[in-house]
């Protein structure tokens, strides 16, 4: 294999040189590949779509965790849904949280990103504040007892295993789990190819939380290069605190950030996920439909 190629969107691809495979099996789940590039380093690709890589994880890492974390300011507990590399789960444990419940369908995957990643998670999965459950976050959503501060839906795209996560039903049980001033966030895909699922995400967790709002990730290796993420909580304020209060909350953190930044935090949500095609706008061409998020 000299080349992987990414066809996860229709009319576009993304081609990565394989320098060599160091991995390639199926989990029960779900394909996993596993190849050195040398722009990106090593690169975990699951069915076929692009999941992270050595240079450029810590960017969507960085922003999925710190932003509703320091939306929020107070978290003592947090789930993690999906995380399996434990890239999320080292940004949270920064914080001065409690406990991080992380729950992973695919237990190959955190066997094979401490085989190959070893660096991505740390040392979070031995923190003792975290507790590592392997098995299906739907049911355990559906059957907890406990309440969190922040969940964090850290999935695959709505294709395979993740599809169950981005349902209506599930950010309705994931209400009833958060305390009062709970916030969520999650992924969205690449709003430039797919407005309709951001567009899709943003109306379902609207209809059981007061505010929505989405903002934006530069992940270079996610095809376009622009991930939409979305958080939601109990008011679009809170969501996007003044700089004074993040720069506050920013400096308890246990151990530095790479890409984010109080001034990140806040321009990330300034820049909405909308593209238009060429030749939209004055000359009157088409445009992809707008996202209707509360921004």
């Amino acid at each position: 294999m000299n080349s992987f190629q990414e066809k996860l969107y229709e009319h576009h691809s993304q081609v990565f040189t394989v320098d060599n495979v160091l991995h390639q099996s199926h989990t029960g789940l779900q394909n996993v590949l596993v190849f050195e590039n040398r722009l990106f380093g090593r690169v975990m690709v699951l069915d076929g779509i692009v999941q992270l890589t050595e240079r450029d994880n810590h960017i969507y890492h960085e922003m999925i965790a710190h932003v509703p974390l320091m939306a929020h300011g107070q978290a003592k507990r947090v789930l993690i849904i999906g995380g399996g590399d434990g890239g999320t789960l080292k940004e949270v444990l920064k914080h001065p949280v409690e406990e991080v419940i992380l729950v992973e369908i695919d237990s190959e995957v955190i066997e094979l990103v401490n085989r190959f990643f070893p660096a991505l998670s740390g040392r979070s999965f031995e923190d003792r504040r975290a507790r590592i459950i392997v098995g299906n976050g739907l049911e355990y959503v559906a059957t907890t007892d406990k309440t969190f501060d922040v969940i964090i839906i850290d999935s695959t795209d709505p294709i395979g295993p993740g599809e169950q996560l981005f349902t209506a039903s599930f950010y309705a049980r994931c209400r009833t789990l958060l305390r009062r001033g709970g916030t969520i966030a999650l992924q969205s895909g690449a709003p430039f190819y797919q407005p309709q699922q951001l567009d899709g995400v943003c109306a379902r967790i609207a209809s059981c939380f007061n505010a929505v709002r989405p903002f934006l990730a530069p992940v270079p290796s996610y095809a376009a290069g622009m991930l939409a993420l979305v958080a939601a909580g109990d008011n679009h304020k809170a969501l996007r605190p003044t700089m004074k209060i993040l720069r506050e909350r920013h400096q308890r953190l246990r151990s530095d950030t790479i890409y984010y930044t109080p001034e990140v935090h806040r321009a990330a949500f300034t820049l909405p996920p909308r593209f238009a095609r060429p030749g939209a706008g004055k000359m009157g061409g088409p445009v992809y439909p707008e996202p209707t998020c509360h921004v």
